[in-house]
């Protein structure tokens, strides 16, 4: 860790705040926003016409080769595919729905729809792949109502589609099969008449690009309505703070989806709105997925990486290990970026060995800020950050409004980036801004320094996750989460913390089984999780781990008293985790139910661990 750090130019992050006499704050930064585009497909535009021939998307063929698409090639195509909805009479009240997994065709159709105002309201595809019921599938078309669903295989969406999709809407795939879906080369076969620059001029910036759905942790997703102000005002904001893609078109190899703002509205948008180049990672952060994600990064160097923490937890083992990968990836590499989740101090240590192993340099570790209703970026730390959790400071355009709650400061945000509502859901809207227009996103922050404003912000955990202990005290789930994470190393990928209305804190850890596995000696590869969690060794270091956090715990909301180890890994089929692997607290205190009563129990069952000073 005492390699130098790669430079990379960022915003000069500045900030003021003006005090009220409430104890109310508002933030802002110093740097005003530049001029952006009224409409996303203005840059690319600008691109097909400056750099015709630079290669804007690419992904792999079922042959293992890279497809790939000029910014040229991909205009004309976005020409085309926008008239083709242009015939079929589609607009924000018809949009096209679109349920399968990031490809080429996905990102030209939505860009020909943002061109004419004929949007997307973009799925995850969980709803339609993992779902047995298709609930929640149901009910976000219901609330879009489109005039087009686009599945790229429609074989594999086709029991979704029977089951959800209203009555009589024309489906669209590129592998229509034997479906009756109308193929993808019949809309890209199109030819643009005056129309698509009749209906572009008339976008209002203010009117619907897209619609993104909330995951729904604490109910059905809301859909979020993205304008176009939204889009273009945030990818500006980045601009400025990513100072460095001003002067280098950035590389992308990404997986995240683009039903979610981090993948779909941020990363595609940064390659895009720079001019960049993006390849479509086909991998996922899980064991089976990763293969898929190494062999991409072998072969594209990245200039700017996006992840959420599971991903890089994933990939990290990989980078100690396999030195031509790292030095493939660091290479170049000027910026890594996490959100999503909070990081271990493992993990961000780690990365920044492997890096300075790799090139003798460590490269920039930075999160952000932000929502689905934010862009998603609203805060992001433009200077090298000492360790996770440091959000920075807000970006250019954007107003914080800190409100005093619970002796936390509760986080509220206005700028042009922000949403104007949930879609068909006023009662929904009225309750998400305050009586000065900004959004209550439902984050606490602190200062990380009180008198260096510029050194910007510390994540203080989600208000609505804060629970009170029996005797009245308050529990910050996201900072205790983030402290056993850091403290259990990596033994733990994932804690949800519990204790609401009980007497003490307790936790659920999910292991890394082959962290454990390493811990007990003599024990067959092949044992069961149960064997693996019950081997001696196993419990003798998580117990002394959990001693000595406990020990030093300040106090009652400070001091984890027992744990329970999972067997049973957190499961994406039953929405223990998002399609992204960010971990649904929720969820998993409603499924597990009786694990957590277990934990409370007046004698703690033999799996339980206790802590000793009790």
């Amino acid at each position: 860790m005492n390699a130098p750090l790669r430079p990379v130019a960022m915003g000069d992050g500045h900030a003021e705040r003006i005090e009220r006499p409430d104890g109310v704050a508002i933030v802002r930064s110093t740097e005003p926003l530049q001029p952006y585009p009224r409409v996303l497909t203005d840059r690319l535009r600008h691109w097909a016409e400056t750099t015709p021939e630079r290669l804007f998307l690419a992904q792999r063929t079922s042959e293992g080769p890279w497809r790939s698409l000029t910014y040229a090639d991909a205009w004309e195509q976005v020409q085309r595919l926008a008239q083709a909805l242009l015939d079929r009479g589609l607009s924000p009240e018809r949009p096209v729905a679109i349920l399968s997994e990031n490809d080429i065709e996905q990102a030209l159709l939505t860009l020909a729809g943002q061109h004419v105002g004929a949007p997307c309201a973009i799925v995850s595809p969980a709803y339609s792949l993992i779902s047995s019921d298709y609930e929640r599938l149901r009910y976000v078309l219901g609330l879009a109502q489109p005039g087009l669903i686009f599945a790229s295989d429609a074989g594999r969406f086709a029991r979704a589609i029977a089951s959800a999709a209203p009555a009589g809407v024309e489906v669209v795939a590129v592998e229509p099969g034997g479906t009756g879906a109308t193929p993808f080369a019949d809309l890209a076969a199109a030819s643009p008449t005056p129309s698509v620059d009749a209906a572009h001029a008339a976008l209002d910036p203010d009117s619907l690009a897209k619609l993104l759905f909330t995951s729904g942790s604490t109910g059905m997703p809301k859909g979020v309505v993205n304008t176009h102000r939204m889009l273009c005002s945030n990818l500006q904001m980045g601009r400025q703070a990513y100072r460095f893609v001003q002067d280098e078109p950035p590389v992308i190899v990404d997986w995240l989806p683009w039903s979610h703002t981090f993948g779909g509205n941020h990363t595609f948008g940064v390659a895009l709105y720079n001019g960049g180049a993006f390849y479509i990672d086909d991998g996922r952060p899980t064991p089976a997925g990763l293969a898929k994600t190494l062999r991409n990064l072998r072969e594209i160097a990245p200039t700017l990486y996006f992840n959420v923490p599971r991903g890089y937890e994933e990939l990290l083992p990989h980078l100690r290990e396999d030195e031509a990968l790292a030095a493939r990836f660091f290479s170049r590499l000027k910026l890594m970026k996490y959100a999503g989740a909070g990081m271990s101090r493992t993990v961000w240590d780690g990365l920044q060995d492997a890096a300075a192993k790799a090139c003798g340099k460590r490269v920039q570790m930075i999160t952000t800020l932000g929502s689905t209703e934010t862009g998603p970026t609203s805060l992001l730390n433009m200077r090298e950050a000492s360790g996770p959790g440091e959000v920075g400071t807000p970006v250019p355009g954007v107003e914080l409004k800190l409100v005093p709650n619970e002796g936390k400061l509760e986080l509220r945000v206005r700028g042009p980036n922000v949403t104007p509502g949930y879609w068909r859901q006023p009662e929904l809207t009225a309750k998400a801004f305050d009586d000065e227009g900004f959004y209550k996103i439902g984050d606490a922050v602190k200062y990380l320094d009180p008198s260096d404003l510029d050194r910007g912000f510390l994540f203080d955990g989600r208000i609505s996750e804060d629970f009170k202990l029996a005797t009245g005290t308050w529990v910050s789930v996201g900072v205790l989460r983030g402290r056993i994470l850091e403290h259990f190393g990596p033994l733990v990928r994932e804690a949800i913390v519990t204790g609401h209305d009980r007497d003490f804190v307790g936790a659920l850890l999910a292991p890394d089984l082959e962290a454990l596995r390493r811990l007990a000696a003599g024990l067959d590869a092949a044992a069961a999780p149960r064997d693996v969690i019950a081997h001696p060794a196993v419990r003798a270091r998580l117990q002394s781990l959990l001693d000595e956090l406990a020990d030093r715990a300040a106090g009652s909301s400070e001091r984890l008293v027992r744990i329970a180890v999972l067997e049973e890994p957190l499961s994406l089929d039953a929405g223990e985790l998002t399609d992204k692997g960010s971990c649904n607290q929720r969820k998993v205190l409603e499924r597990r139910a009786a694990l957590v009563e277990t934990l409370y129990a007046s004698r703690p069952a033999p799996e339980i661990i206790a802590w000793r000073g009790l």
